[in-house]
């Protein structure tokens, strides 16, 4: 039971600074652990609320948040939550693992090539 300790704990430490604990914690749970890519992100998006919560709470502490800006992406963020959550489970699991595997790979792509 230690890996999903780590999982969890680097997730966390990783989604905390903002730059999304489901880089790490999808792969560990699809790779390491076996778990289908469904059930995975599922995993990551009930992970995602209660550490989000906290993560957001320390940042509007410090004043690191723009409410106004803040809540127009939220409203956007819900309507593409809930397209995006219906595309997932239209799409076959090995799929969904590519393209969030090509994503990840774009992403990281750009985080080097980017000044």
């Amino acid at each position: 039971m230690i890996i999903p300790f780590i999982a969890g704990l680097l997730s966390g430490i990783v989604g905390g600074m903002g730059i999304g604990g489901g880089t790490i914690l999808i792969p560990i749970l699809v790779f390491i652990l076996h778990v289908d890519q469904h059930v995975a992100q599922s995993i990551n998006l009930i992970f995602f609320v209660p550490t989000a919560i906290v993560a957001l709470s320390i940042h509007i502490k410090n004043h690191r948040v723009d409410l106004k800006v803040a809540a127009i992406i939220a409203l956007f963020g819900i309507v593409g939550a809930i397209l995006g959550s219906r595309f997932a489970v239209s799409v076959a699991s090995g799929i969904l693992k590519k393209m969030f595997g090509f994503f990840l790979f774009t992403m990281g792509i750009y985080q080097i090539l980017r000044k």
